[in-house]
């Protein structure tokens, strides 16, 4: 447009209807601006904290050995999930390839409408079965799981009682829930029925805990627990994401390692982490439960299916340790050997007889640099701090596979000795 045309626009009426969209568009630009300052911002003040989490990108498969953009050779994976080894274990692979084959990629559905395949109610049936519960129902994720269960199960009358250090999903699931919300002290027994006795009046009262408490690798005191919540007419929740698949003689999680499977009454856990490693979560328990949450369980009346090649995977994944309990029992050994090692180099580390082995450092900056300098000498592994962790609490948490060989663990305890004396952690 000619710009003497440009300026009669302006000033014709019709550009008096403009000059308030321009000004309007401004104010917009000027917002974002604003934003985008207040988030660099703090983005400073976390790079500054020494708290800033980068993500290191692997070009491999998962498992014991793994490629690190970046870095020469393979490296030694001691940080991931993959607690029984399977995420890469042929037959869970070529379970999934089946699968996808078959069943084709995803449902592009939620499961009411027409998401569910014959494999989803198998894995549910499957997965009932392992944890000897009536009823399964899957979610996308564990996540999910946790956000989904309270706010159906709990009304304003009832009461739910939290662990201060439950896991972040566990505490946002309450949050959406209309029940009085009681939280006590981490594994404290004594504030626990404290709690208890103050949620008497309530209609119904559900003690809720991790079974193992993934920044620490602590258990819970399930049959302390289980004798208060059975003293004070509560029922037991736990979630077994860093217990399912391992713990206990037969793998079935934290409430068989201690002998009270029938007096927990709700768990979630994943498929995330030792059954198969891939993606998804479920809910066992109580059959009329169950049947509500798949009425009224947000999460899943509005996501979609789980993929059926994950589904696979997974299905493949629990079938293996109901035929053998093998893999489960590799890995106390395994955990003892690393755990001793360090604990006799001066390493202080958290937790008790648990595959997650938190190496206790203090300072977020220490934790990481010294993961840095872990990564330089064949050794993946990632420094925890706030907010994942308490200020002050930074760590790096090694975790141990049953995929890893005593060759794998003696050669990390070597480079953790060599980087802790060079950080002065130990002498």
């Amino acid at each position: 447009m000619p710009l003497r045309s440009a300026v009669r626009l302006i000033s014709s009426p019709l550009g008096g209807f403009l000059r308030p969209q321009v000004a309007n568009i401004q104010r917009g630009y000027a917002a974002v601006a604003h934003a985008r300052s207040v988030l660099e911002q703090e983005l400073d003040t976390i790079r500054a904290a020494g708290t800033w989490k980068g993500e290191r990108v692997i070009t491999s498969k998962q498992g014991p050995h793994i490629y690190v953009d970046g870095s020469r050779g393979d490296m030694l994976n001691f940080c991931a999930n993959n607690y029984l080894g399977l995420s890469s274990h042929p037959e869970v692979v070529k379970a999934g390839i089946e699968a996808l084959q078959k069943y084709g990629a995803g449902l592009s559905s939620v499961r009411f409408i027409c998401g569910t395949q014959d494999i989803h109610k198998e894995l549910e049936k499957k997965l009932a079965l392992f944890h000897e519960r009536e009823d399964c129902i899957l979610y996308a994720s564990c996540f999910d799981a946790n956000a989904g269960l309270f706010e159906v199960l709990l009304g304003p009358d009832d009461a739910v009682l939290s662990d201060e250090l439950n896991h972040a999903s566990i505490i946002d699931g309450i949050r959406l829930c209309r029940a009085k919300r009681l939280r006590y002290k981490h594994m404290n027994l004594e504030d626990l029925e404290d709690k208890l006795k103050e949620a008497q009046s309530s209609r119904l009262r559900l003690v809720v805990t991790d079974g193992v408490f993934s920044m620490d690798g602590d258990v819970a005191p399930l049959r302390e627990i289980c004798t208060l919540a059975e003293q004070y007419g509560a029922m037991v929740f736990i979630d077994e994401c860093h217990a399912t698949g391992f713990l206990g003689p037969r793998g079935r999680g934290t409430d068989e390692l201690l002998g009270v499977m029938d007096r927990v009454h709700i768990i979630n856990s994943t498929l995330g982490k030792a059954l198969g490693g891939a993606a998804g979560g479920y809910t066992v328990g109580p059959k009329p439960l169950i049947d509500l949450l798949r009425q009224r369980s947000r999460p899943y009346l509005f996501s979609n299916s789980l993929p059926p090649p994950v589904v696979g995977c997974a299905t493949r994944a629990v079938e293996l340790l109901l035929a053998s309990n093998e893999i489960a029992q590799s890995m106390a050994a395994k955990t003892m050997r690393f755990r001793n090692a360090m604990t006799k180099a001066g390493f202080t580390i958290s937790g008790a007889a648990h595959p997650i082995c938190p190496v206790m450092l203090g300072d977020a900056r220490l934790a990481s640099l010294m993961a840095d300098d872990m990564l330089k000498l064949g050794v993946y592994v990632i420094g925890f701090s706030y907010p994942v962790v308490p200020k002050g609490k930074a760590r790096i948490r090694v975790q141990i596979s049953a995929a890893h060989t005593d060759e794998d663990i003696d050669r990390t305890v070597e480079a953790f000795i060599q980087t802790g004396r060079k950080h002065g952690v130990i002498s």
